[in-house]
C-alpha cells in the first residue's frame, strides 16, 4: 500500500492512501485488501473512518461494488463490480458455490495433514447490525477443506509444554458462513494466530511482542470465478504482506510450501 502527497496553493494536504490494484478491466478491478480495513461502513466500528470501497472509489474515480465479504482483520483477494449490473450477474457465482477461494493460515499446534472440516454453524448476530433478524435460526451446513503445508517448533514454553508448535494451513471454505475458517479451525483445537474472538490470548501475545505480527493471521491468497461478462476462467492471486512474508521467512517455509 502507498501514499501520494496532493499540493494545493502551496499546502501539503494529508496524503492519499492507495490500495493495491492485483486485476482491473472494464467491469471488474480486484485488490489486496489490507489487515484491518473495513470493507465498507460497519455500525460495528461506528468510529473507523477507513473503507475499501471509498479508497478505491477515490483511486480510480469511479463506483465500485463489493461481490463478496473479507473480515476487517483478514488480508487478501476482495473484488469489486464496476456496475451494478455486473455485480449481479457475478453474485450469481457467489451464492450458487461456484466460486474457488483458497486461503493461508498460521495454527497454533501441529494440525492435521489434511481434512475436510464439516460442522455447522449457528449464525452469530451482532447487536446493532443483526438487531432484527431471527434469533432461533437452526445452525447452517459449514464445510471447510484443509491441508498443513508446513509446521514449526519454536523452543519457548508459552502454554504447558517446553516448546510451542506451529501449523501453516491451506484452507478452502465449501460453503461461505461468518468467521467460518476461524470458527472452523477452532473447532478443531487449532486456532489462527491473532484470532482475538477465537485464538489463544497468549499465543497471540507473543507473535504481536516478538515477532510484530498483531494481526490476524489468515489471507486469502487466491480466487478463482467465470468472468461474469466473458465467461473466461478468471484467477486472481494476491500475495502475504511483509507481516505475514517475515513469519513465513523466519519459521523457514518457503512459497513453494504455500502453493504460490
Amino acid at each position: 500500500m502507498g501514499t501520494f502527497y496532493c499540493w494545493t496553493k502551496g499546502m501539503i494536504e494529508a496524503p492519499a492512501e492507495t490500495l493495491d490494484i492485483i486485476y482491473q478491466d472494464q467491469w471488474l478491478v480486484a485488490i489486496n485488501k489490507p489487515s484491518g480495513l473495513l470493507v465498507h461502513r460497519s455500525m460495528i466500528d461506528r468510529h473507523e473512518t477507513r473503507f475499501a470501497i471509498q479508497l478505491l472509489r477515490d483511486q480510480i474515480g469511479q463506483h465500485v461494488f463489493p461481490l463478496h465479504r473479507l473480515d476487517k482483520p483478514t488480508s487478501g483477494v476482495l473484488v469489486f463490480a464496476l456496475s451494478s449490473e455486473v455485480a449481479k450477474r457475478a453474485g450469481e457465482q457467489f451464492q450458487e458455490g461456484l466460486v474457488s477461494k483458497t486461503y493461508l493460515a498460521i495454527v497454533r499446534g501441529y494440525a492435521p495433514e489434511s481434512g475436510v472440516i464439516d460442522h455447522p454453524l449457528k449464525e452469530k448476530l451482532d447487536k446493532i447490525t443483526d438487531r432484527k433478524a431471527r434469533k432461533d435460526k437452526p445452525a447452517q451446513e459449514a464445510v471447510t477443506e484443509y491441508r498443513r503445508l508446513a509446521t514449526v517448533e519454536l523452543p519457548i514454553a508459552i502454554d504447558r509444554y517446553p516448546c510451542s508448535r506451529y501449523s501453516l494451513m491451506e484452507t478452502k471454505p465449501i460453503t461461505g458462513r461468518k468467521h467460518q475458517i476461524r470458527r472452523h479451525m477452532k473447532h478443531i483445537a487449532h486456532p489462527i494466530i491473532g484470532d482475538a474472538k477465537h485464538g489463544k490470548g497468549n499465543h497471540n501475545r507473543y507473535f504481536a511482542e516478538h515477532f510484530g505480527a498483531d494481526r490476524l493471521l489468515l489471507h486469502c491468497s487466491r480466487m478463482e470465478m467465470r468472468h461474469p461478462v466473458t465467461g473466461q476462467p478468471l484467477s486472481l492471486y494476491a500475495p502475504v504482506d511483509i507481516v505475514f512474508d517475515q513469519l513465513l521467512e523466519r519459521f523457514g517455509w518457503t512459497m513453494s510450501n504455500a502453493s504460490e
